[in-house]
């Protein structure tokens, strides 16, 4: 059996994979996020560059550590009208974002990446998915950001918490709005390396 390692500190990807019974190992990368996003413009090719990097340096620190194992890797950020709009600075922050969303049809966007100890292989992809808001008063904004859960998020709302309030359609992969789009990381384990996770967990 392989160990699986997740390149990412959230709490909603980790509950996606506990969830699923895929036993894993989280591994914290630090890579300076802004550098990147002052390079680049396109919404996807920075997702899908952040999760790469994040996956580059999570291999880097298990080889060092003569750990091995397969690496998930992912970034999420939110696209409006071609704006990119990320996690949050404060509580501030945090009510202009959703002042921004509320009543309005965004994208939310996953970068994805996989790797193994073992090789050289770098499997890079992306899903988006269409989330609409429905109208909110900036009472009912403030309101929802005492419960805590917009930090350290992108888009300053969490689909599965008190944000499903608000959320009124989905269009795309569930999963996805949570942090992993698990369909396609399922097709790239297999299909890539040789990993079933309905199979062997």
């Amino acid at each position: 059996m392989k160990n699986v390692i997740l390149a990412s500190g959230s709490a909603d990807r980790q509950e996606i994979l506990n969830r699923i019974s895929v036993p894993f190992k989280s591994i914290i990368t630090d890579i300076d996020e802004d550098s990147f996003k002052s390079r680049i413009s396109d919404p996807i090719d920075i997702a899908k560059t952040l999760a790469q990097e994040k996956a580059k340096a999570a291999k880097k620190s298990l080889l060092e550590k003569k750990i091995e194992g397969i690496i998930i890797a992912a970034d999420t950020l939110v696209e409006l009208n071609g704006q990119i709009i990320g996690k949050p600075l404060d509580e501030k922050d945090a009510f202009r974002i959703l002042k921004l969303l509320i009543n309005r049809t965004h994208n939310l966007i996953t970068g994805i990446a996989i790797t193994e100890t073992s090789s050289p292989k770098m499997i890079k992809d992306y899903e988006s998915t269409k989330v609409e808001f429905l109208p909110l008063t900036d009472e009912e904004i403030r309101n929802y950001l005492k419960c805590g859960e917009w930090k350290s998020r992108a888009g300053a709302y969490s689909i599965r918490d008190k944000a499903s309030l608000f959320i009124k359609s989905i269009e795309g992969s569930s999963s996805n709005v949570i942090g992993l789009p698990m369909h396609k990381i399922f097709e790239f384990l297999k299909q890539e390396f040789n990993l079933n996770l309905l199979n062997e967990y």
